[in-house]
């Protein structure tokens, strides 16, 4: 049974189209998830980075519409790939505030102490970037897993729908990834 695409779907397939009045439609459905999904992703991080989740939805917005070799396929495509951009971003806060502590002794960002819902520091940003890359090498279908479970949130059945496989697949790779991820940052 043919099922009818969402209304965000609808829109990136027009925004696919060339259609930039979808962009300006787009906008508001998909601006509280995108926030959800960086306030998320911030109270995890165990490096005190100064970015409030505004802020980093804002700049993975400006480096969003500035892909335009994108093929727009879902909803939950277009979630994968704005978290994958928020990620892209705090890796990039931590180097540069890592180079600035070791270049001049400053700290180059300041915040507030974000530590995860549990109350537990999450991993460190750049361990975890590291741990991904060679997660990667080892097994690309994992390491998108994790990036598309830990940082945008998604469901394994959405997960399943975005890499076309089946959400079993998916929970047996997220299984065996975070025991992988485990066991490289433990011994960091």
């Amino acid at each position: 049974m043919y099922k009818v695409p969402g209304e965000i779907t609808q829109l990136l397939l027009r925004l696919n189209q060339g259609d930039r009045d979808a962009e300006a439609s787009l906008i508001p459905l998909v601006y509280e998830e995108l926030k959800r999904i960086a306030a998320a992703r911030l109270r995890s991080e165990r490096d005190n980075l100064s970015i409030q989740p505004t802020v980093l939805v804002h700049e993975a917005y400006l480096r969003l519409t500035g892909l335009s070799q994108v093929d727009w396929q879902s909803r939950n495509h277009f979630y994968a790939i704005s978290a994958t951009i928020m990620r892209r971003i705090l890796v990039d806060h931590a180097r540069a505030r890592r180079a600035a502590k070791r270049g001049t002794g400053e700290t180059l960002l300041v915040l507030e102490e974000a530590n995860a819902a549990s109350g537990q520091p999450g991993p460190d940003i750049l361990a975890l970037d590291e741990a991904l890359d060679r997660l990667a090498k080892l097994d690309a279908r994992q390491a998108r897993i994790v990036d598309l479970r830990f940082f945008t949130g998604l469901t394994e059945e959405e997960i399943g729908t975005v890499l076309g496989i089946t959400a079993r697949t998916v929970k047996r790779d997220w299984r065996v990834a975070k025991a992988w991820l485990f066991a490289e940052l433990s011994s960091v």
